[in-house]
């Protein structure tokens, strides 16, 4: 039996929406999120609430207009994949069977292809409350092949969290312990150890005020830590705070 979250989901479907927001799934998984969001408000609730803490990436992006050949690419595949005749029942289209929509491919791809864009432009536009303000993000990436692991984000609560995008692997006699260091520091600063798949929150009181690029990783380390009280084993994921707002 699958672990329950709290909502009503299990873990695994919780995990599922995230991969759903990130664009990680493909097609056929894809259709099946969307199938099931239809009579699904757990489902619904894990898909509103990834796309609420990655939303604020949108602004992370570099403008970058896409080619004409490309919307020709894009306007091809959409019409392969067109979605099936809707129900008959007169109700209101939900916004993620806009999924297929060429203008929101349009609307999406404007804001660019960096990190933060592959992140953000799977986000649906839909009419929402701004989510709560966010002074810093950050993306951490595995350094070999720039897959986002984690987000960092801190705002005006006085506290930094650290946000797990998927499941991670780490030996039994080993665990990850998250860092950060600022310009002007003499070194890395431990902000505890990581519970993979796990939140973790951490009170900004504790450290200097943030600063644009600063960096923040996540290392593998002992079973308990660091014994040096600095980073000694393999980088996991590494990224640098952005100031969003």
């Amino acid at each position: 039996m699958n672990a329950q979250n709290g909502t009503g989901l299990s873990a695994a479907d919780h995990e599922l929406a995230g991969e759903y927001v990130l664009g990680t799934l493909d097609a056929a998984q894809r259709q099946a999120v969307q199938a099931r969001l239809v009579e699904e408000p757990a489902l619904q609730a894990a898909v509103m609430a990834w796309e609420e803490r990655l939303l604020p990436l949108t602004d992370l992006a570099e403008p970058a207009t896409p080619s004409a050949q490309l919307w020709w690419r894009i306007e091809r595949s959409l019409n392969a994949l067109a979605a099936p005749a809707p129900r008959p029942a007169p109700a209101p289209t939900p916004w993620w069977r806009n999924w297929h929509s060429l203008s929101l491919w349009r609307g999406l791809a404007a804001s660019g292809f960096a990190t933060a864009a592959v992140l953000a432009s799977v986000l649906v536009m839909r009419e929402m409350t701004p989510p709560p303000a966010t002074r810093f993000m950050v993306v951490l990436v595995a350094p070999d092949d720039k897959a986002p692991g984690w987000v960092v984000q801190a705002g005006a609560s006085s506290r930094i969290e650290l946000i797990p995008l998927g499941s991670v692997e780490v030996p039994a006699d080993k665990a990850l312990q998250f860092w950060t260091k600022a310009d002007g520091w003499s070194g890395p600063v431990s902000l505890g150890l990581v519970t993979p798949g796990q939140r973790l929150e951490v009170p900004a009181g504790k450290l200097p005020a943030l600063q644009p690029n600063q960096l923040f990783e996540l290392t593998l380390e002992p079973r308990t830590g660091s014994p040096t009280g600095k980073p000694t084993g393999p980088i996991r994921y590494i990224g640098r705070a952005v100031q969003v707002m």
